[in-house]
């Protein structure tokens, strides 16, 4: 029988998601951020706040500016909205501006706008 490597007791229960940054300035602030609150120099609300301010955020998004995000990842409205978990008509009446895209779709339409159609697949 081989020996099995156990990871220490501090790493057990411990995934944290790998994140891509745009500097390593920009990487040090959460690492610092969570540094400070496994110490206890700051509270579980300012980490949430914290947390909050990172998400990406969310607008309103025009009819024109959702076809253009469709048309950049060339996919058809039956493609776009299989992505998306929703209608081809649906994809089709927000284009058109008969609807709006609201909660988890318009975030879902954030995320493929800002990190492309792979994000969601």
């Amino acid at each position: 029988m081989t020996a099995r490597r156990r990871r220490p007791l501090a790493d057990v229960g411990e995934k944290r998601m790998s994140k891509k940054y745009r500097s390593d300035a920009t990487a040090a602030i959460p690492e610092t951020i969570q540094a400070l609150r496994d110490v206890g120099a700051i509270g579980k609300q300012t980490m949430r706040r914290f947390d909050d301010a990172c998400l990406t955020p969310i607008r309103p998004l025009k009819p024109e500016e959702i076809k253009a995000i469709r048309e950049r990842e060339h996919v058809s409205q039956t493609v776009f909205a299989n992505y998306l978990n929703v209608t081809s008509s649906l994809v089709s009446k927000w284009e058109r501006g008969e609807k709006r895209p609201s909660g988890a779709s318009l975030k879902l339409l954030s995320l493929v706008e800002k990190n492309g159609l792979a994000t969601v697949a």
